[in-house]
């Protein structure tokens, strides 16, 4: 079970990862705003605000990947971020789209299943 939570972990960051890519490097690609409902205008004037949700995303991807590599007192490490998650897609499905709940709330609930889950099997 602690292999299926470290991949999940690890697919939650990679997830992050990309999300920080283009919120960061690609926002001004229309093919990237349009979908959000932008136009050239909108997307430009919100771009110092996507970029700096780029980097917050990155951060969140960092401490997953900590979480999932680290030697110990990984659990809290894991939950933490996982959670951070969980309530960055619920607030972004309310604010944004729904598809956010899909793209990181249902992803990162899943993980933090595992997680807990082998948290339990490996003190049984």
């Amino acid at each position: 079970m602690q292999i299926i939570a470290t991949i999940s972990v690890i697919f939650v960051a990679v997830v992050h990862i990309i999300i920080s890519v283009v919120e960061i490097f690609l926002w001004g690609n229309p093919f990237v705003h349009q979908r959000l409902g932008f136009t050239a205008d909108g997307a430009e004037l919100v771009a110092p605000i996507v970029k700096n949700a780029g980097l917050y995303n990155s951060f969140i991807a960092a401490g997953l990947i900590w979480g999932a590599f680290a030697k110990s007192d990984f659990l809290s490490v894991r939950v933490f971020f996982l959670v951070c998650v969980v309530i960055a897609g619920i607030f972004g499905a309310l604010t944004l789209k729904k598809t956010t709940f899909v793209l990181q709330t249902l992803p990162a609930s899943i993980a933090l299943i595992f997680v807990w889950l082998a948290f339990i099997e490996a003190k049984g």
